[in-house]
């Protein structure tokens, strides 16, 4: 099992790691929200800083919380929304 692939594993609990790395956008945004500084040093050898901006650009619905938010648009000298992604619920 790769590096990366533990840190699927860890972080994706419920799921086999090639199914949570076959999501990038969401695999990453987990591990900015709930990884370690070792996952992150993990995954900085295998996604350019790019693939990380772009989750803040197309965050995935109620992953992120707010101080991971505020952190990783702060790393990137990016002005956050003033509000998280949401997910949507339908109406009745």
């Amino acid at each position: 099992m790769t590096d990366l692939e533990q840190v699927a594993k860890r972080l994706f609990w419920w799921k086999e790691p090639a199914e949570a790395l076959a999501d990038p956008n969401r695999f990453l945004a987990q591990v900015m929200t709930y990884g370690t500084v070792e996952d992150l040093i993990v995954v900085e050898r295998y996604f350019p800083d790019s693939a990380l901006r772009d989750v803040l650009a197309n965050p995935p619905a109620g992953v992120f919380d707010a101080r991971s938010w505020s952190y990783w648009h702060l790393r990137f000298g990016l002005k956050p929304p003033d509000e998280l992604p949401k997910r949507q619920l339908p109406e009745d």
